[in-house]
């Protein structure tokens, strides 16, 4: 039998829509108190039933589907980034698909370059052109101008060309915040999501037994099963240190974790990814409001979730990803990697940036983790020391010692060489996600 509460969501369900909905009607209606109708229309609000408007009250919707998150226009990115408009004013109201940071040939450049896209590079003539050809706008950093032929055809394609003052890595980080900015604004992840509904979750019963695990982990591979009472509220979670030792024709009552951790449709992303890295948990079963299962979200679901989000069609090639393909192992060393300082990669001076070096440092240990423990490195603490500048065009060797490892935490020394002068060393403490 379902209760109270879900009685009451069924029922907003049931209605037209328009249908003004109010507290004390649901209440008189369905014979309930007037809290409980309170907190039940909350929840329909939270998951797309009804909306509450001013002046107007509660009335019951459509349920919309997800949208595509909104995009920056041109004329945000120059508030973003301070920037100066030399040409193809016309076009700022135009938005951008992706970025593109263009320090390489100019053939590779131009196949990365397409319609809709933003070029970000520096005192390079004809590349401005070929982008705006292309279809793409042009972003100039180093605070450098450009031709007057360019700037005209700039107008004639209705596309900004855009000077800025910083250098390519603090424009392509305040972009990549401006647009995570945005993400959050337009929709935050949530479990319901990404979870797997429970038509297709595996769950034990409460007069089920022991025997019952081997042949849920037999069939799924899995070892952690939330268990559900009569009215399939979760009362238990079921793993398998649960039931080493135990004997197969023990009741799971009796071996089962009561009060076990739960979540609901609502919450956020970041939080159970923050929740399975810290508890090490594998799979947590997901509730309403009433404790009645409504799916579970398993580590995995999680992972997957978050490289979605990382291949937001906004978000084009970052420095991070400019790092992790520039970075090669150095033959003949077992954990050392070297990478060439390229134009992106340094800041005003023509020397290393340091947020490049943080990535550098950052990109390395993740290698030497995965080697190691095939692990996803979250990173906790890290500390960095600056020795000495590196100038453009060296190539540099990250070299990231395992100090200390535990099963869900590491400890990392890393030294980097140019050439064989230590320019800087990082000491960086790290929580670990099991793939």
């Amino acid at each position: 039998m379902s209760t109270k509460h879900e009685q009451i969501i069924q029922h907003i369900t049931s209605l037209s829509i328009g249908s003004k909905i109010s507290v004390r009607q649901i209440a008189k209606t369905l014979g309930v108190s007037e809290g409980t109708a309170y907190r039940a229309i909350k929840e329909a609000e939270n998951i797309g039933l009804v909306s509450t408007i001013e002046r107007v009250g509660t009335i019951r919707i459509e349920r919309k589907k997800k949208e595509n998150f909104e995009r920056l226009t041109f004329a945000e990115i120059i508030n973003i980034i301070d920037g100066q408009v030399l040409g193809g004013r016309e076009g700022l109201h135009k938005t951008l698909s992706k970025f593109v940071i263009g320090a390489m040939q100019l053939d590779a450049m131009m196949r990365y370059t397409e319609a809709d896209s933003l070029l970000i590079v520096g005192n390079r003539v004809k590349a401005h052109e070929l982008a705006l050809q292309a279809g793409a706008a042009v972003l100039i950093t180093g605070g450098f101008d450009t031709e007057d032929y360019i700037k005209k055809l700039a107008d004639e394609k209705q596309l900004p060309i855009i000077s800025t003052g910083y250098d390519s890595f603090t424009v392509a980080a305040m972009i990549n915040r401006a647009i995570y900015d945005q993400l959050i604004k337009k929709e935050i992840v949530f479990v319901g999501d990404i979870a797997t509904p429970v038509e297709e979750a595996r769950y034990l019963n409460t007069g089920d037994w022991v025997t019952d695990w081997y042949q849920l982990n037999e069939e799924s591979t899995h070892t952690r099963f939330p268990v559900l009472d009569e009215q399939q509220r979760v009362v238990g979670i079921v793993t398998s240190r649960d039931i080493i030792d135990k004997a197969r024709d023990l009741p799971i009552e009796k071996v089962m974790t009561k009060t076990p951790i739960v979540v609901q449709e609502k919450t956020s992303l970041a939080y159970i990814a923050h929740m399975m890295v810290w508890e090490g948990i594998e799979v947590v079963p997901v509730v309403n409001q009433s404790q009645v299962l409504q799916g579970v979200v398993s580590r995995q679901d999680v992972l997957k979730a978050l490289q979605q989000i990382q291949r937001q069609p906004q978000i084009g090639e970052t420095i991070d990803d400019i790092v992790s393909s520039n970075m090669e192992e150095v033959e003949g060393e077992e954990t050392a990697y070297e990478a060439k300082v390229i134009p992106q990669m340094t800041n005003q001076l023509g020397t290393l940036s340091n947020g490049v070096f943080t990535s550098l440092v950052t990109e390395a240990s993740n290698r030497l983790l995965q080697k190691l423990k095939k692990g996803e490195l979250v990173v906790e603490n890290l500390t960095v020391y600056f020795l000495k500048p590196v100038p453009i065009d060296s190539v540099v060797q990250v070299k990231p010692s395992l100090l200390e490892a535990g099963r869900m935490y590491a400890k990392i020394d890393v030294e980097v060489y140019d050439g064989k002068e230590q320019v800087g060393k990082a000491l960086l403490m790290a929580q670990i996600m099991d793939r």
